[in-house]
């Protein structure tokens, strides 16, 4: 389900995004918002896309469901696991209080009154404030860790505080380990009280600033999300987020920031974006101030939300912005500079295809295998249709890549879908024609039981036609189920890795402001993402809740029991219709034993595989904990134990792969106590490099599986006719001009399931400026 508590929404407006375009002249509502005024009124517009998107969803729904008091009481339910869904800020008195809305939400929306919606989330401002001020006065008095007390940590099951003698205790035991991680961390009191202190009145600041468009965003984000896990509704700004998530590109200066305390800091800069080409931009340094064009005037912006902070930046191409900032060098009371830019088209080149090619070496034979990395399903279908020709395309990427890896003369592709979530159900058709010579991909069933089959029509030549390996895991969702299963159903190429997510419905996104009843104007409505279609495999079976089980399986990390289709209360259920005419192409089945046994025979005596195996156990072990002592003594125990088998680890990693093992690098391992905004932006950027550099033994050994896999074809040429196409001869990678020129069709998404996706108001992390 495509939601997260609120909590999680106040902490994501200290993290990054990037700034990206809209016109500073747009902004209307978007005012800026350092301290909102209780309590917070739906504005006329927000009841009218309630009321449009209720008309939407009622019968337009793949299944489509009333508004009524049923509905009523989903959306109740699912509001407030939004608000709070790990029970630490209403009791169950609040609850009973709160009853009385429980079947009004459908009257709220269809007679436009949130007055209810609205006094529930004024209540979340007023009680969250509460709490946290609460938290500070604890740190005053100190702790007694001579205690049996323990703290929940996984409250999803928990029950709510009965009233507030036992919700102050609840956050007396949460304030007590947030103070003992610090301590033993090796944080004096006075250090422990400061860092509290300062998280705890950062907290009340970002809940102060909560305005009407995110109560009216966390409030539809229930009603969407209650007709079906994936059907979301998108105020203004995650519209457009969603567009340049999709095309991976913007109009803008091309900088990442993040929110560092009271102050907005540059944390990357976007490569040929104009930020880098100007010089003038480091990273770490602040933005103080804003101000649009040659002479607008600067806007100080310090103390303000982050998301704010990008809309001033935000703008059309070849229009200038100014930012006053500080030097990075020179900290926060450095000497003041204005510098001017021009706002340009930026590619968002970090979630696009990657290549790279693994060299492997056994038994004296050396093979070259190709890996493509494909983070998503991105398409700008926008640019394509005006003619662009350098239009965004994962399709037209991976065929150009597939012909550089042709040329660097690898054996065998691996295209890596591991935490690829969906994106464009075009796309997953066309890129699985890169792979297949004709025939259907996938079969697509809409809200009338028509089923259409789609995929590639006429026969063209495949980009690769070579050994291919698909890896997978359980974020391999939606698109990347379709192009994943239809390779496993044509015999194409091996599947390997962990059962994946389990999505198997396709949404469109509908703009709300096509349906004001004044056609000239816009009025921000923001945009429907509504299930419309359930998508099937071309053998008749579907993804849905299953997904795809690999060939070849690697171990699960046991996140399946909390992250996937399956952990959906309102999931569709699995069906099957009739298979699409379709004909495999080649059928590895009866080679899956010998290559299973030579995976499991070199991963017997990888050192690599074993500490991976071992990582997985120690990561599961301290996952299933549901709650942890209070009690100093007990938990420097379990610290030192915990230190030293990370000590083991590092020892082992700085043995397999050269790691060299300083101080810096251990103490990074290890609890400091911090949330990620309270760490120092040079430790975070050290962290994020060496997470990019670390090994990856699920990767090479893929690799290695499809090495084994060539040696059979290559040492039985009977063999290849049976699994590959062509007897394994490559074709002319004729297609690769076929990708980058088919007609367009109406931009459709399987959709993208997040384990957290960012809710109402909050900054996308990593979008782009």
């Amino acid at each position: 389900m495509t939601f997260r508590p609120l909590l999680a929404l106040l902490m994501a407006l200290s993290v990054t995004v990037t700034a990206s375009a809209q016109s500073a002249a747009d902004l209307g509502a978007t005012k800026p918002r350092k301290e909102s005024t209780l309590p917070l009124q739906p504005t006329a517009n927000e009841t009218d896309a309630a009321l449009i998107s209720a008309h939407l969803l009622t019968r337009f729904h793949y299944d489509a469901q009333p508004l009524d008091d049923a509905m009523s009481q989903k959306i109740y339910t699912l509001y407030f696991k939004l608000l709070d869904g790990e029970k630490v800020f209403f009791t169950q008195q609040d609850m009973a209080k709160f009853a009385q809305y429980k079947d009004k939400f459908d009257d709220a929306i269809w007679n436009k009154d949130m007055s209810g919606p609205f006094d529930i989330f004024n209540q979340y401002i007023l009680r969250a404030v509460d709490r946290m001020n609460y938290a500070r006065g604890l740190l005053k008095q100190g702790f007694d860790f001579n205690t049996s007390d323990t703290y929940n940590i996984d409250r999803k099951n928990a029950d709510r505080p009965k009233d507030k003698a036992e919700l102050d205790d609840l956050w007396r035991k949460r304030t007590m380990n947030d103070w003992l991680r610090l301590k033993l961390a090796g944080k004096s009191d006075d250090e422990i009280r400061k860092t509290l202190d300062k998280r705890y009145a950062s907290y009340i600041d970002r809940v102060k600033q909560l305005d009407s468009e995110d109560a009216f965003q966390t409030f539809m984000t229930a009603y969407a999300n209650s007709t079906d896990p994936h059907t979301d509704y998108l105020g203004p700004r995650d519209a457009e987020n969603f567009d340049i998530t999709m095309k991976l590109s913007l109009e803008g200066i091309g900088a990442v920031l993040q929110a560092r305390d009271d102050y907005t800091q540059i944390r990357e800069l976007v490569p040929a974006g104009p930020a880098i080409k100007s010089g003038k931009l480091q990273v770490g340094d602040l933005v103080l101030g804003v101000g649009q064009g040659t002479t607008g005037p600067i806007v100080d912006v310090v103390g303000w939300r982050l998301d704010d902070v990008v809309n001033l930046i935000r703008g059309k191409k070849d229009t200038t912005v100014r930012l006053e900032i500080v030097p990075a060098d020179q900290g926060q009371d450095g000497k003041h500079e204005i510098i001017s830019l021009v706002r340009q088209k930026v590619a968002i080149e970090e979630q696009s295809a990657k290549k790279k090619v693994i060299d492997i070496t056994d038994g004296g034979v050396t093979r070259k295998i190709g890996v493509i990395e494909l983070p998503m399903f991105y398409s700008d279908f926008g640019a394509r249709a005006e003619g662009d020709k350098d239009f965004k395309s994962a399709t037209r990427d991976v065929a150009n890549l597939l012909g550089e890896l042709k040329a660097e003369g690898v054996q065998g592709v691996v295209v890596d879908l591991r935490n690829n979530g969906g994106g464009s159900l075009y796309e997953a058709n066309e890129l699985t024609g890169l792979f297949i010579d004709q025939g259907p991909a996938v079969q697509v069933r809409d809200a009338r039981g028509v089923v259409s089959p789609q995929g590639k029509d006429d026969y063209s030549p495949m980009t690769w036609s070579g050994p291919m390996a698909v890896l997978v895991n359980r974020g391999t969702a939606s698109a990347s189920e379709i192009f994943s299963a239809a390779i496993q159903d044509y015999g194409r190429g091996l599947i390997i890795g962990t059962p994946t997510f389990g999505k198997g419905t396709v949404q469109t996104l509908i703009d709300l402001d096509r349906f004001a009843s004044d056609p000239n104007s816009k009025p921000n409505y923001g945009a429907l993402k509504m299930t419309v279609q359930e998508f099937f495999r071309i053998n008749g079976g579907s993804t849905q809740l299953r997904g795809v089980t690999p060939d070849i399986q690697f171990p699960s990390n046991g996140d399946e029991k909390d992250f996937g289709e399956s952990t959906y209360d309102n999931a569709l259920q699995w069906t099957q219709i009739a298979p699409a005419d379709y004909k495999p192409v080649a059928d590895m089945k009866a080679y899956l034993p010998q290559l299973n046994q030579l995976h499991d025979a070199r991963d017997a005596k990888s050192p690599a595989w074993q500490l991976m195996l071992d990582e997985l156990a120690q990561y599961k072990k301290l996952s299933e904990r549901t709650s942890i002592s209070l009690n100093f003594a007990q938990r420097e125990t379990e610290r030192k134990q915990l230190d030293q088998i990370q000590a083991d680890f590092r020892a082992r990693h700085k043995t397999i792969d050269g790691n060299d093992g300083t101080d810096a690098d251990a103490d990074s391992q290890l609890d400091d106590g911090l949330n990620p905004s309270e760490r120092s932006l040079k430790t975070e950027l050290k962290e994020q490099a060496e997470a990019k550099k670390a090994p990856d033994p699920q990767l090479q050994e893929t690799a290695g599986i499809l090495f084994d896999a060539v040696g059979l074809i290559n040492a039985n040429p009977k063999l290849a006719a049976e699994v590959l196409p062509y007897g394994g001869k490559q074709s002319d990678g004729a297609s690769i001009a076929a990708a980058n020129g088919r007609p367009v069709t109406l931009p459709t998404s399987t959709g993208m399931p997040s384990a957290s996706p960012a809710p109402a108001g909050a900054a996308s992390s990593g979008s782009s400026h």
